[in-house]
């Protein structure tokens, strides 16, 4: 390897030196890529994981109130303490991520709770006697090496001490289990919690987008009718219409991804609507829109009032041989906004099936508003169809 190499620390210092001599070289660009990736690899910073921190944090700590221990028990020995302290560490870490790996190869993280207990218990008495095995034989290790046995044979010490050692790794065991186990599965739902919700989500915008995709070419369809009719009896009327198209087509083309609108920009839609079918129905069809200022910034489903202002037109005015009155009300209450459609006409069997335009009402209701926001359509005295959709008023 080269010296450079070998000189980690001066490397990033000599890295601009080096590249400016390449430039003068004869293969530049072959020893650009090897400098290149050196950079690269001078910038990765290392990683120490959350599962390392935690193993090496919890082992140190316990192993550390063990010296706390044997230092209030007196005959504390610095040399021996350190001993003690690194060979805990490193051999606890050692049995718990020899489980880890037993346990992800297995792909245990991926089971049910009841499974995973099921599972865990023969777990901890394995681990338990492992720990106790381990540990009596460090333990007894360490007194011989430092001269602390006297005439005391593995057989005695394992008879004054195993059992305590075997009860004491059992509670450790099963506590780091647990704590492994418990973090993993909490996890695990959480992603899984994550995804739904995403899937969910996706679900929702699809079937959204669904729903605006039916109903474009709907209204479009109605609007070239309108235009077309106007060419045969008002040719004059004509150009306006298609200037009132223009408008609402350009409107749906910027606002097509935007699943809401202002009040405002919303009624000016039906305004724009509303005369573009008073060129074809000429007297026969007369509107007012009642409003407060106040509602203008108020967010509604796009194409929402509109909807119901065409079905009134369709199935109201349009079937009525003297036309008729459209009023659009919008009123406030309890943190409600309250849309009212009122129109000439009586629901027959066949016209109190919502069409295409009020059934895509209905669902993009349900879909943005979670059930909060409802729809109703139902024959009033005098011959009238009342419509009224009822959303939260969040400004």
């Amino acid at each position: 390897m080269s010296p450079i190499l070998n000189d980690r620390g001066r490397l990033p210092t000599l890295i601009p030196k080096i590249k400016h001599w390449c430039t003068l070289s004869f293969f530049p660009g072959l020893v650009f890529v090897d400098l290149f990736q050196i950079e690269k690899i001078l910038k990765i910073k290392p990683h120490l994981s959350l599962y390392w921190k935690c193993q090496l944090a919890g082992w140190t700590i316990a192993s550390l109130y063990w010296t706390l221990q044997g230092f209030l028990t007196g005959g504390f020995r610095i040399d021996l303490a350190l001993v003690q302290l690194i060979s805990d560490v490193l051999i606890y870490i050692l049995i718990t991520h020899l489980y880890r790996n037993f346990s992800l190869g297995h792909h245990w993280e991926d089971l049910d709770l009841r499974s995973l207990l099921i599972r865990i218990l023969p777990a901890v008495l394995v681990m338990g006697i492992l720990y106790a095995v381990v540990t009596i034989l460090k333990l007894y290790g360490i007194r011989v090496l430092f001269d602390l046995n006297g005439q005391q044979s593995m057989q005695e010490f394992i008879k004054l001490n195993g059992l305590g050692i075997f009860m004491a790794g059992i509670r450790l065991m099963a506590i780091w289990l647990l704590a492994y186990h418990l973090y993993h599965y909490a996890k695990r739902e959480l992603r899984m919690a994550t995804e739904k919700a995403n899937i969910e989500l996706s679900l929702k915008q699809t079937q959204l987008d669904h729903l605006h995709m039916q109903l474009n070419p709907h209204f479009l369809f109605n609007s070239l009718n309108t235009i077309k009719s106007l060419i045969y009896t008002s040719p004059n009327s004509a150009g306006r219409g298609i200037d009132l198209l223009t408008e609402l087509l350009r409107a749906g083309l910027y606002k097509g991804e935007t699943l809401v609108l202002p009040v405002e920009e919303e009624l000016s839609l039906v305004k724009d609507y509303l005369e573009l079918e008073q060129l074809r129905m000429g007297e026969r069809l007369t509107f007012k829109i009642d409003s407060n200022a106040s509602f203008s910034s108020i967010p509604v489903p796009r194409m929402c009032i509109q909807g119901l202002v065409e079905n009134a037109v369709k199935h109201g005015v349009a079937v009525q041989k003297e036309g008729g009155f459209i009023q659009v009300l919008l009123t406030k209450a309890s943190d409600f906004l309250c849309i009212e459609v009122i129109n000439p006409g009586r629901l027959s069997g066949e016209s109190t099936e919502s069409g295409i335009g009020l059934k895509n009402l209905e669902e993009r209701l349900k879909l943005t508003y979670a059930g909060k926001a409802s729809f109703e359509l139902y024959e009033i005295e005098s011959g009238q169809v009342y419509a009224a959709v009822k959303i939260p008023a969040y400004e």
